[in-house]
């Protein structure tokens, strides 16, 4: 991974297995099918990273041999968050790595002329402030609905958190490091620009549209 700027939050990967599958996930002729799966595979690598600072603890258990001290997750549990739609094909990847995760959901969706957020939905695990927040959405793009998101789960009482995203564009990173300069940020590829009409470029079309087969 790799910084970005002068935003220590932010990480960007470079592992050439991430790199490969979004290449995949950019091509306009993968299917949904495979865009999903692909989704989840990707989360789950960035996942692997992204919770390699959870808190552990030593137990002692018995194995077939004998008695011995080993390490397992300790502190905190961890709830995954969705920026609904598309952040829930991030979420079986995650969940294949930590199964007994709480999944809450937040709703928004971007006005088509303003391109800002507009809240729908939200419904967090209780007590949120107990937990290890993993917000996942695929796309970084203006960076208003991350911000708003992690807003709304700091009023909630949400207070260690993380953001994940697949692709991310320069934009929509300075907005979300500055408004939230206490969240760690993983991003799976720094694309170039927004466009005019706020996509990233050149991006991968809709996540939304692609991971569950509408238009």
């Amino acid at each position: 991974m790799i910084g970005y700027k002068d935003y220590p939050n932010v990480k960007i990967f470079t592992h050439p297995l991430i790199q490969h599958k979004i290449s995949l996930m950019r091509d306009k002729n993968t299917g949904t099918n495979e865009f999903r799966k692909l989704a989840e595979e990707v989360a789950m690598l960035e996942g692997y990273e992204a919770l390699s600072d959870l808190p552990t603890k030593e137990v002692e258990i018995e194995t077939p041999i004998e008695k011995c001290t080993t390490t397992m997750i300790a502190g905190r549990k961890l709830a995954l968050v969705p920026i609904l739609r598309a952040g829930l094909g991030m979420v079986p990847g995650l969940l294949s790595l930590v199964p007994s995760a709480k999944v809450g959901h937040i709703g928004l969706y971007r006005n088509e002329v303003t391109h800002e957020p507009v809240e729908y939905y939200c419904k967090l695990p209780n007590p949120i402030s107990e937990r290890v927040i993993v917000v996942t959405d695929p796309m970084l793009a203006t960076g208003g609905s991350a911000v708003d998101a992690i807003t709304m789960i700091k009023q909630h009482g949400g207070v260690y958190i993380k953001f994940m995203c697949i692709i991310a564009a320069p934009e929509g990173i300075e907005r979300l490091a500055k408004a939230h300069p206490d969240v760690q940020i993983y991003i799976g590829h720094l694309d170039r620009e927004l466009n005019k009409d706020a996509y990233i470029c050149p991006g991968l079309g809709d996540a939304g549209d692609r991971i569950f087969g509408t238009k």
